[in-house]
């Protein structure tokens, strides 16, 4: 148990807290020993990587839903998230979002990242995956998908590269070839990004460019 978790309730269930610090424990286990295979398939898996599309609830965004009195929606961005999808641009890795949701924050913050690809107010992921495919050439290995809940699920089943967040419910999290130890919207998607540079032996080079400025 965590120090900074409080108690479970008597009978020894555990806080949700407690939960949330022994997923994390989990993905760390998995994501961060450098000879854990599971680590090592998905670096594998990212070396062919061309395009990381992104879920935006409890992956770019912690998944909090803010409304204003007059109804206006507000949304918290991790700069760290946004550094590490400019790197991936700067390596010639497209990136986009699919999301269930429509916002005019996300459609202003990803025309702020330049992200090629935005499909907002998806009934259906499979659908905007689909036309992704067909309008990219893109094969379903050449792809990254990151996302937390059910509605992902249809995805990241199909992608060369399928990421989840630490906060991720568990049947995502079982599927995803990679967790990080970030929940989202606190710098999940930031670690996604070095991962896939690290898989195409860029993340040195791209890390020394900046020492070198």
């Amino acid at each position: 148990m965590s120090d900074s978790c409080p108690p479970g309730t008597p009978g020894n269930y555990p806080s949700d807290c407690e939960i949330l610090a022994g997923y994390r424990a989990r993905a760390q286990e998995k994501s961060t020993a450098t000879t854990n295979p599971e680590r090592q398939l998905a670096l594998a898996r990212a070396r062919e990587i061309r395009l990381l599309l992104l879920d935006v609830d409890g992956v770019l965004t912690d998944g909090s839903l803010l409304y204003g009195r007059d109804a206006a929606e507000s949304k918290s961005f991790h700069t760290q998230d946004g550094f590490g999808l400019r790197l991936l641009r700067e390596a010639g890795v497209a990136t986009g979002i699919i999301t269930a949701r429509s916002s005019e924050v996300v459609a202003r913050r990803a025309a702020e990242l330049q992200m090629t690809h935005i499909h907002q107010g998806v009934a259906n992921k499979n659908d905007a995956f689909r036309e992704i495919v067909a309008t990219t050439g893109l094969k379903p290995f050449q792809i990254a998908y990151m996302g937390d809940d059910w509605l992902d699920l249809v995805v990241l089943h199909q992608v060369g590269l399928a990421i989840a967040p630490a906060n991720a419910v568990a049947a995502v999290r079982e599927t995803a070839h990679f967790v990080t130890l970030e929940s989202g919207g606190q710098g999940a998607v930031r670690t996604a990004c070095e991962l896939i540079l690290e898989g195409q032996a860029l993340l040195a080079g791209l890390l020394q460019k900046y020492r070198s400025r």
